[in-house]
């Protein structure tokens, strides 16, 4: 499985190398064509990694729902991401594993450069590597595992006795590998014990091949944050606010966090102990990926947008409408202080407007009378039942309170 990347990305190399003569050059370039072959995976982790940041808001309220139950809580949790489409299997993080898979069998690459670089068979390679150790069992004496890496350097040195040894070689084999870039080599493996003279000195061979390591995880951890930080401005309320606190307290926030500080010591840890050629190249990706979710980020951050959009104008729209309310009760409180309300139902008012009437006609047909000197005897005032004007009936229709004789009795 290894060969599929290895045996295509060894021959890119190895084109690259060709064409620029510069093994630096050669590593930029591979990591920016091999970055351009992944973004779609790229994508697809960066989409992933979004909608889980921004159904944390739900996933908080599961959480809370079911507190006491976990087995519930899992199940809904796993039910809203499969809805969401925010999976964490083959949708999800695990995508962001791959430039991982492919950085070791790319170290596959980078250690066996006679091999892919320069086209020789694994036989081949080892009896080249065999006659130089025994020419010059001094240069081998660092890690043997990346003995191939040495010898590619070392191939000019023995050309002729190579070529009498092994007459199927090619010129551009016999012109071994140059892998120094920006006067440092980067066929060696950084020195992390500045303070063991035996193998440090404070030269720019030594304190570059230092730096590279060291930047490439710093350049990790900045990107990761950038990262962490695109993810949580998607975490919205249900007014289409940036939820700041929820995106303190998600799980997803909690585990990018223990990923920003763990992949970088990962990094810097397997800078220290392989060829700083591979350092660069994950330097150089690293870069690309963290330009790659920046533009990312704003491609996929226009769907959400719109729905925070939406939801912030149907939020302001209910404030509006809230607050016109509250303006116009405002005004009925300062027109009525005391709270002294009317009834005005319907009976009520269309009642008022009868008597109102009727009130009205008597007036004028005592007016009309009195003009014709007619003496009108003024007619009792009708007692209600209930001693109620307004509600005659109020304690029924059969009330009399005299049925029974006189209240009092004579003693």
């Amino acid at each position: 499985m290894a060969k599929i990347i290895t045996v295509p990305f060894g021959w890119l190399l190895s084109f690259l190398y060709d064409l620029t003569n510069n093994y630096g050059v050669a590593l930029i370039i591979f990591a920016a064509l091999v970055q351009l072959i992944l973004l779609p995976i790229s994508a697809k982790s960066k989409k992933s990694s979004m909608k889980m940041s921004r159904i944390q808001p739900k996933i908080q309220a599961i959480q809370e729902k079911y507190a006491n139950d976990k087995q519930k809580q899992n199940e809904a949790i796993q039910q809203l991401q499969k809805e969401e489409g925010a999976t964490m299997g083959c949708g999800g993080c695990l995508w962001s594993l791959v430039p991982l898979l492919i950085l070791i069998p790319l170290l596959q690459i980078i250690r066996q450069p006679i091999v892919y670089l320069l086209g020789e068979s694994a036989e081949t390679a080892q009896q080249i590597v065999k006659f130089i150790q025994e020419a010059n069992p001094a240069l081998f004496s660092g890690n043997s595992y990346y003995s191939e890496v040495i010898a590619a350097q070392a191939i000019p040195q023995y050309a002729e006795q190579l070529k009498a040894l092994l007459p199927d070689l090619s010129a551009n084999t016999l012109a071994g590998i140059n892998f120094s870039f920006l006067n440092l080599d980067l066929g060696a493996m950084p020195q992390f014990n500045v303070f063991n003279s035996s193998v440090w000195a404070w030269d720019w061979a030594h304190i570059g091949l230092f730096l590279i390591p060291v930047i490439s995880a710093g350049q990790q951890v900045l990107s990761m944050f950038l990262s962490q930080r695109s993810n949580n401005s998607v975490i919205t309320d249900k007014n289409g606010m940036e939820d700041k606190e929820t995106a303190q307290k998600s799980q997803s926030n909690q585990s990018s966090k223990v990923m920003m500080w763990m992949m970088p010591i990962m990094s810097l840890w397997i800078g220290f102990t392989v060829p700083a050629g591979l350092s660069v190249y994950w330097f150089v990706g690293g870069v690309i990926r963290m330009v790659e979710d920046v533009l990312l980020t704003k491609h996929y951050r226009k769907v959400y947008d719109a729905e925070d959009a939406e939801r912030l104008r149907k939020h302001l729209e209910e404030e509006a409408l809230e607050a016109e309310k509250e303006r116009i009760r405002a005004e009925k409180r300062a027109a009525n202080p005391d709270g002294i309300t009317e009834n005005t139902s319907k009976k009520k008012l269309q009642k008022k407007q009868q008597q109102a009437e009727e009130a009205a006609k008597a007036a004028a047909k005592r007016e009309y009378d009195a003009k014709r000197g007619v003496t009108v005897e003024e007619q009792p005032e009708k007692q209600t039942m209930s001693g109620i004007a307004d509600r005659p009936y109020c304690k029924g229709r059969a009330y009399d309170p005299n049925r029974y004789g006189s209240s009092t009795t004579e003693e």
